[in-house]
């Protein structure tokens, strides 16, 4: 499995997801410059939280134009995985790849803290580990998490199962539905504003986090390598 965090100008969680993802899946992942214009290597592309572009105008707003922008569009097209965390939530909305877009939180302060979560969905490569309905903590660190989207959209989300993690104990951003993560139709896009390798080691408060990255690899390894 080769495993590409994209970096673009102002990102900073990168190193994290990467430390996350080498010593809890055992995968040696690469950075990826926002110009890269070939990702066909790559089977799943992770982008990670912090401020491109230190959001200017909005969210992911800048980062979307950017070259490897049309890379990940063909990967999320040939069922490759893509996943966005924070930050990486905006860009994918800001693209077309993900439902809605994220606002300024509803108390208009950036928020950084643990929260809990509830996992709705469990039928997915990112969250199979989980049981249904389990509660997990952990940590949010944004300015725009206020996940927005019409009626309609919010219906269509919720008749598709397209919605993976809710707010449980607290809406901390005034998100509808409570929502905190959700998928594309296809189920092989995913975005969430909490970031799960924050939450990966106990040393961090937490390992609610790990089954994620766990999950990934475990179904790639089932699809690619127990069938091959």
């Amino acid at each position: 499995m080769n495993i590409a965090i994209v970096v673009f100008p102002g990102t900073t969680c990168e190193s994290d997801v990467y430390e996350a993802i080498q010593r809890i899946s055992g995968v040696k992942a690469d950075f990826v410059r926002h110009d890269a214009r070939d990702l066909s290597g790559y089977d799943v592309i992770v982008l990670a939280g912090g401020a491109s572009y230190g959001d200017a105008v909005r969210a992911g707003a800048i980062a979307k134009r950017q070259p490897v922008m049309s890379e990940i569009r063909k990967a999320a097209e040939a069922g490759k995985l893509v996943l966005g965390i924070g930050n990486g939530f905006q860009i994918l909305q800001e693209a077309g790849l993900l439902t809605g877009t994220l606002l300024k939180n509803e108390q208009l302060k950036f928020v950084c803290k643990p929260v809990k979560l509830q996992v709705l969905n469990n039928d997915t490569v990112y969250t199979s580990l989980y049981e249904h309905g389990e509660i997990l903590t952990i940590p949010i660190a944004h300015m725009y998490g206020n996940f927005y989207c019409s009626k309609e959209e919010l219906k269509n989300l919720q008749e598709n199962n397209q919605i993976i993690f809710t707010y449980a104990s607290e809406n901390p951003n005034g998100s509808a539905g409570n929502i905190a993560g959700i998928t594309n139709e296809k189920g092989n896009v995913m975005g969430l504003m909490p970031h799960p390798e924050r939450a990966s080691d106990q040393l961090l408060g937490s390992t609610d986090g790990t089954k994620l990255f766990e999950s990934i690899a475990n179904n790639w390894r089932e699809i690619h390598v127990t069938n091959a």
